[in-house]
């Protein structure tokens, strides 16, 4: 059962014409985000929306990875769920306590579409037409006592679906809210 004071992760596949959408968002059970939920949550928006503007022609999916991996880390030291220096904490993958899956996956006639990561043994470069997914989240377990209690239990993730444009890109996915603002009203209780 869901209770106040909780949030709900929702991660959504949908298809039209063949096609697939994969968008997941957070939404406090109570309708407004606690101070600790809404700390997290502004934080996993805050590198998602820089890592969607990193999305262009060129651009690597290793290079969205490691800089989402670098601004969360940032962020989890600023709250205090992780201690030392943003580099030990990448080297040492501490990080992944928080934040264990990757920022992006294709996206077409399938959920996880195929498609090759690493080509002659480099990461693949982005270009026009291909559609991923960039989805960092940040999740707390319900146990970890190293954290504050208040953040335990939680679990964010914000993903919308973003095509590769000559240009940049096109957020597929941006009418879905997700403004701290917007998921508030749209929760009723």
């Amino acid at each position: 059962m869901l209770e106040d004071g909780q949030v709900c992760l929702v991660d959504a596949g949908g298809e039209v014409d063949w096609y697939t959408a994969d968008v997941s968002r957070t939404f406090p059970v109570s309708g407004e985000f606690t101070k600790a939920q809404r700390e997290l949550y502004g934080l996993c928006l805050a590198v998602q929306k820089e890592a969607i503007e990193a999305v262009r022609p060129g651009v690597t999916v290793d290079a969205l990875h490691d800089a989402t991996v670098r601004r969360l880390t940032e962020g989890l030291i600023g709250l205090g769920l992780l201690k030392g220096g943003v580099d030990e904490r990448i080297a040492d993958k501490s990080y992944r306590r928080y934040y264990m899956h990757r920022t992006s996956h294709w996206l077409g006639m399938d959920v996880h579409d195929v498609g090759d990561y690493y080509v002659d043994g480099r990461s693949r470069a982005l270009v026009p037409g291909m559609v991923l997914t960039v989805e960092p989240g940040l999740y707390v377990a319900a146990d970890d006592e190293a954290a504050p209690a208040e953040m335990r239990g939680v679990g964010i993730r914000i993903e919308d679906d973003v095509l590769v444009t000559e240009d940049g890109r096109e957020n597929l996915t941006e009418a879905v809210p997700k403004e701290i603002a917007e998921v508030e009203a749209v929760c009723t209780r």
